[in-house]
């Protein structure tokens, strides 16, 4: 049995400004094109489906046209919504639709409710049991698990011991593969991602997922192992800068009547890679170690003493698809590493003021001239004031 993971669709999503529905098009045929060539069963997809609650019309075309597609080839596809889905809306005509082969668990009620699937050929014996655990909000699932201090951890404890409950009614040799969308612990993080709790509370021991076939991971960006058996497939797109090193892809994962056999990763290169440039503007508009970078999203740090003018404009001219500016200068003069308010704490009057703004969004203290403008200005609009 060849079993697909992905997760972390985020169908909708945009990057830094720019959409992603085409990147995203390409990566439908991508999936596709995998599912054929690898003779793939079953697609896993573990939660965020959508980027949003409420996604726009041309992002459920997608998904409709994407599961089309994949059971047009005969191919099963198990979903669990994400913390980014609405789990009512994504759960719609779910008994429907498992006619079609697409299963979707985005219910409590459907914890223990797996998908079977026969592991021999004359259908009789062990079986593959592939169940979903939506994402658990703990303080609205917690009457319903039966669980008395709501937690990430209490919750999810709950609803595997549902699952091994229900396994243990399976015939004798039968495995289990479950979807989960979770913060397991150590996994690694980028900046993509909306926190389940504050503070790592949300995290979730890996422990817990001991003694199934596989556990199929959603929510953290990066493809990662955190046991052989235990897998994050990450985002198929790349959605923040933090992502620049990732390699995007998912986990075919082969599962057969003795268990986990061989687990490899299939990579989905993007159409445009990232990448974090770094210097001086006058060097990074004429060193030719930054042409790698001409056709890239780029995010750029400028470590210029002070604030070139037009700088945006003068890096779009050689990396057009600059998305993030940032601006750290190499030698911080006094004063240039406190906060705004830190810096006008000591003003004096309206023009300290506001001379401190423009040196806090500029990093360099206003002119002779433009203090003189700025007193001018102050000047006016007291006037104006006084004569009403």
């Amino acid at each position: 049995m060849k079993l697909l993971h992905t997760s972390d669709w985020h169908l909708g999503r945009s990057f830094h400004g720019v959409g992603t529905l085409d990147a995203q098009r390409r990566f439908a045929g991508q999936l596709v094109d995998t599912v054929i060539a690898e003779n793939v069963d079953v697609v896993l997809l573990a939660g965020d489906v959508y980027d949003r609650a409420l996604p726009n019309v041309d992002v459920v075309k997608l998904f409709d046209d994407m599961l089309a597609r994949l059971t047009a080839l005969g191919t099963k596809v198990i979903i669990t919504s994400g913390n980014h889905d609405s789990a009512t809306r994504l759960g719609f005509a779910g008994r429907v639709m498992e006619a079609a082969g697409v299963y979707l668990r985005t219910r409590i009620a459907d914890l223990d409710t797996p998908v079977v699937l026969p592991l021999t050929e004359d259908g009789n014996g062990p079986v593959l049991a592939i169940y979903g655990i939506p994402f658990l909000e703990p303080r609205i699932v917690a009457d319903e698990l039966g669980v008395d201090q709501a937690s990430h951890f209490t919750v999810t404890e709950a609803a595997v011991t549902r699952i091994r409950a229900d396994l243990a009614t399976r015939a004798e040799g039968s495995h289990a593969v479950v979807l989960a969308h979770t913060f397991a612990s150590g996994g690694i993080t980028s900046a993509s991602e909306r926190e389940l709790a504050i503070g790592g509370v949300g995290a979730v021991p890996v422990d817990l997922f001991e003694g199934f076939a596989y556990a199929a991971l959603g929510h953290l960006h990066g493809r990662q192992q955190l046991r052989p058996n235990v897998r994050y497939s990450g985002s198929p797109l790349p959605y923040s800068f933090s992502e620049a090193n990732h390699t995007k892809g998912g986990w075919l994962v082969e599962v057969t009547e003795a268990g986990l056999g061989q687990v490899r990763a299939v990579d989905w290169p993007g159409e445009r890679a990232l990448s974090l440039v770094r210097g001086k503007l006058e060097d990074l508009l004429i060193d030719p170690q930054f042409s790698a970078a001409e056709d890239s999203y780029c995010q750029i740090t400028l470590t210029d003493d002070s604030r070139p003018a037009n700088a945006m404009e003068r890096l779009r001219a050689r990396f057009p698809h600059t998305l993030v500016l940032i601006f750290e200068p190499e030698n911080v003069r006094d004063g240039a590493a406190q906060s705004y308010s830190q810096r006008v704490s000591g003003a004096v009057d309206e023009l300290d003021l506001c001379c401190g703004f423009l040196d806090h969004v500029r990093q360099r203290p206003a002119t002779e001239p433009e203090t003189a403008v700025l007193r001018e200005t102050l000047a006016a609009v007291h006037a104006e004031v006084a004569a009403r």
